[in-house]
């Protein structure tokens, strides 16, 4: 009887307390609902009660508590329950309820943070994480996943990595990291997720394009025809540029390197002044690692020259994560592809991409990948081809747009048998090859003509210009073989002399001041000088004030300007040449 009485009691306060919790969950929602499901409990706790009785009790006893158990679970609930809807009503609602429910979604879009040190998480969780997909953690930082192992994610974290925590949840935003492209995206500074850091308000962008994109296959490409005027004189005489190219310039630092690529988008302005949409090139500059004083600097110099309106500045600096100087390049390129689809010519420049091989080294092995040259990972050579790749010179089918590349590396110690050195000049159509010690000597642009070298360019080079310019690399080669020669002795026959005089004149005539671009047709008389020995009169200290003042009287001559920017080689035009140039000089040292 008491085994009984005790059983009666468990079940019945078993009872009180389903139908207590149902009560606190109604409390929430309507009263009408609180009476159905109340109701509904009563009559399936009076089931349960049923077989709980001991049947080996004596008739008296058993009636007595069950009537007892029934009077108690009745008074519990009393209070909220007084309507006896139909079981069918709230079997109907039930459903509804649970068909709504589910269980195992957010279990695949969320995870959580096993560990998080040094700008990486690892992260349990995220089963269809895409490789380069953008998380976002709890604390509204986010990140990009790099490594998808078996039982966790690579996170590199875009930022600070200070307020996130192990065990925070880090959710799925299903998005490939894009940038903001198109017209509106000219004269602003941005950063390597495309957000504007200029102070001027949210940029008004239509389209948004992947960061990293395939490059253009072989069947869309053509080869480079058209040429890129860099205003640089050793450069477009004998290192060529062609749109579509991708020309490397290569030097230690504090060589001028970021002064050529400055020159050749300063070079731009006289054709994105005019209206023939075929000659404008938009220009792309992605400066990764940099100072902010020295960024803030080059978009000073480029407002000056009132160059900024064809421009857009990409900035990953220094201060900054090292997945955003990683992505900067990328999202560079993605915005200069947008003028290559679209039938137009745009010029990106990386600086540097030694720095981005740098900032990939550092994820890398904090992802624990293994390392190989120089620690560098093993596919740091695909990391470099795939950017460089997406420059091109698309048929007239495709638009006929182009993207050419710029990238810059720095040697250190005129190494360029380095790892990342030799990657690139394999990748590229050509290098400019800047050297410290003519740097130092005061040739600048400290070109070494030896080592530089343009693959594809000569085919873009106007004929008037090659044939100007065709016997001077092979002067200076000259030049320079004799010109160590002639430090063991005095004794040299006229022919020696007559070659060191000239490749001395040539040396000076190829100098060129910062931020002073020059036009073709103004370039091709200068050399044609030079080659032809037309100022070997001239002493050699005062080459460049023979220049510069030809340069003027040469700005009054429009018919022979007009002639020469056709690019088409006549003798009447060698001639009218020469008789200016000797005309000038006898008045220049006159």
């Amino acid at each position: 009887m008491i085994r009984a009485a005790t059983k009666s009691q468990c079940t019945t306060t078993q009872a009180t307390r389903v139908h207590h919790a149902a009560s606190q969950q109604l409390s929430s929602s309507q009263h009408s609902m609180q009476e159905r499901c109340a109701s509904t409990i009563v009559r399936q706790d009076n089931q349960q009660l049923r077989p709980t009785i001991d049947h080996s009790m004596p008739v008296f006893h058993t009636s007595w508590l069950l009537s007892f158990a029934r009077r108690s679970v009745a008074s519990a609930v009393r209070t909220y329950a007084t309507a006896k809807p139909a079981a069918s009503e709230v079997s109907s609602i039930l459903e509804q309820r649970i068909s709504g429910a589910s269980a195992g979604g957010d279990v695949q879009e969320t995870g959580r943070v096993l560990t998080i040190g040094d700008g990486i998480a690892r992260v349990y969780g995220l089963r269809n994480v895409m490789a380069e997909e953008m998380v976002e953690f709890s604390s509204g930082v986010r990140g990009m996943c790099l490594n998808l192992e078996a039982d966790n994610v690579g996170v590199s974290i875009f930022g600070s990595d200070r307020l996130i925590r192990e065990g925070d949840t880090v959710k799925r935003t299903g998005q490939i990291v894009d940038v903001p492209v198109g017209p509106n995206m000219l004269g602003r500074v941005v950063d390597a997720l495309g957000n504007p850091i200029d102070g001027k308000g949210p940029i008004e962008a239509a389209e948004r394009r992947r960061a990293s994109l395939k490059a253009p296959g072989i069947l869309p490409r053509q080869s480079v025809n058209q040429p890129m005027q860099t205003g640089i004189k050793p450069i477009d005489a004998m290192v060529p540029i062609g749109r579509g190219q991708r020309e490397l310039i290569i030097g230690d630092r504090q060589t001028g390197k970021t002064a050529v690529a400055i020159d050749t988008i300063l070079n731009q302005k006289r054709w994105n002044d005019g209206q023939d949409e075929s000659k404008k090139l938009y220009c792309v500059y992605v400066a990764v690692g940099q100072k902010r004083s020295t960024v803030a600097q080059l978009v000073k110099v480029l407002e000056e020259n009132d160059a900024m309106k064809y421009t857009i500045i990409v900035a990953a600096t220094a201060s900054e994560a090292a997945p955003l100087q990683y992505l900067a390049p990328f999202s560079g390129c993605a915005i200069g592809e947008w003028f290559r689809d679209n039938g137009k010519h745009a010029l990106i420049i990386y600086d540097d991409l030694s720095k981005q091989a740098v900032a990939y080294r550092q994820m890398s092995l904090l992802l624990r990948r293994p390392p190989g040259r120089e620690a560098y990972p093993g596919d740091v050579f695909y990391l470099h081809s795939r950017l460089l790749e997406r420059a091109a010179k698309m048929n007239d089918t495709h638009g006929g747009g182009s993207l050419t590349a710029l990238p810059v590396i720095e040697t250190q110690g005129g190494d360029v048998s380095a790892f990342i050195p030799t990657n690139v000049i394999s990748i590229t159509d050509g290098q400019v090859y800047l050297e410290s010690e003519l740097f130092f000597k005061g040739i600048r642009p400290a070109i070494n003509v030896g080592l530089s070298v343009s693959r594809v360019g000569s085919a873009a080079q106007s004929k008037l210009y090659k044939s100007v310019s065709g016997s001077l690399k092979l002067s200076l080669a000259q030049y320079r073989e004799l010109a160590a020669f002639a430090q063991f002795g005095s004794d040299l026959d006229a022919s020696t002399r007559a070659t060191l005089n000239r490749g001395v004149r040539l040396v000076e005539l190829l100098k060129q001041p910062q931020f002073v671009p020059m036009a073709t047709e103004i370039q091709i008389p200068i050399i044609y000088a030079g080659v032809n020995g037309l100022v070997d009169e001239i002493p050699a200290d005062r080459i460049v004030e023979w220049e510069n003042s030809f340069r003027e009287k040469l700005s009054t001559e429009d018919a022979l300007l007009s002639e020469i920017s056709k690019g088409v080689p006549n003798e009447e035009l060698f001639s009218k040449m020469k008789t200016l140039i000797t005309e000038h000089v006898k008045g220049f040292l006159a």
